[in-house]
């Protein structure tokens, strides 16, 4: 083994011994984190200093294509120029903290719902690699669920009627359970996208819940059933068994797949305490990931 890994819970998340991935471009080092990716479905890189550029590039190397399709793009331009790279901050663009009643800061606090990242597009995010550089005093964990696990701890017969199902995924839903509004041109470019409810993981075959927030139906069901099944599911994979809480440090990098785990931030006084993460996703296409040379 090049990499070394001490996992956090006992069936996901792993926390990476020392390695600089800003010049790791080495395809024996990529792919043995791709097989530990296939094992924990979440790793922590720590006291990684990358620029933004940096951060795209090595991304590329470990998974290939790059998602750009944001929902935040549908509201405003991104304050750092590129929307493959997500600004998951308190930050407005004048660089001062973001008033209470901002719009951005009214649209991420949905982040704080469990969900699962780039759902609401075709295709969906694969690998999501979120960057801490500025932390607040305050601690502000995410929330990691291990949806394999939850699959697994599902009764055989309900596995049975939920195989097959598909979902709408929907940004735009997610924001309005919590009363955010959206024009009608906001609306037209965040129509969703359509996903199994149950994914089986390429590399290893196992199964997992493929579940979010976003989730506003499942198709050819009554809406009133449907909601409360999703709910029911998502009540039984938030299970404290099946979540582990990432407590961030400066300058750790967590990269966790998509179709293997839903996430949610906490709550912290972002008022008046900075924080700035950056975050890219990589594509779920169904090729091979490209191996890209260092930028």
């Amino acid at each position: 083994m090049v990499i070394s890994v001490n996992q956090q819970h006992s069936s996901f998340f792993g926390v990476v011994g020392p390695i600089n991935l800003r010049d790791t471009v080495d395809e024996t080092v990529l792919s043995e984190i791709r097989g530990a990716m296939d094992k924990y479905a979440v790793l922590v890189f720590r006291d990684q200093q990358f620029t933004d550029d940096e951060h795209k590039a090595f991304a590329k190397r470990l998974d290939g294509e790059l998602h750009t399709k944001t929902g935040a793009a549908a509201l405003t331009k991104s304050r750092l120029g590129t929307e493959a790279v997500t600004d998951i901050s308190n930050v407005a663009s004048d660089k001062t903290l973001m008033k209470s009643d901002d719009r951005r800061r009214l649209y991420g606090l949905a982040n704080r719902l469990w969900h699962t990242d780039a759902s609401f597009q075709d295709p969906a995010g694969r690998y999501s690699m979120l960057h801490a550089q500025v932390l607040p005093q305050d601690r502000a964990d995410t929330l990691f669920g291990d949806m394999r696990a939850a699959y697994d701890g599902l009764d055989e017969g309900l596995k049975v009627e939920l195989e097959g199902l598909q979902c709408h995924h929907s940004i735009a839903y997610s924001r309005t359970t919590l009363g955010f509004e959206f024009s009608e041109d906001e609306h037209e470019k965040l129509k969703g996208a359509v996903h199994p409810l149950i994914r089986t993981l390429p590399r290893t075959e196992r199964k997992a819940l493929y579940l979010a927030s976003h989730i506003s139906s499942i198709i050819g069901w009554e809406l009133p059933e449907a909601r409360i099944l999703i709910k029911e599911l998502m009540e039984h994979a938030t299970q404290p068994q099946f979540v582990h809480a990432h407590q961030w440090r400066d300058g750790d990098l967590v990269i966790w797949d998509n179709r293997a785990t839903m996430h949610r931030a906490t709550r912290y006084d972002d008022a008046n305490q900075r924080r700035e993460l950056r975050r890219v996703t990589t594509l779920d296409i169904p090729e091979a990931p490209a191996i890209i040379a260092a930028e």
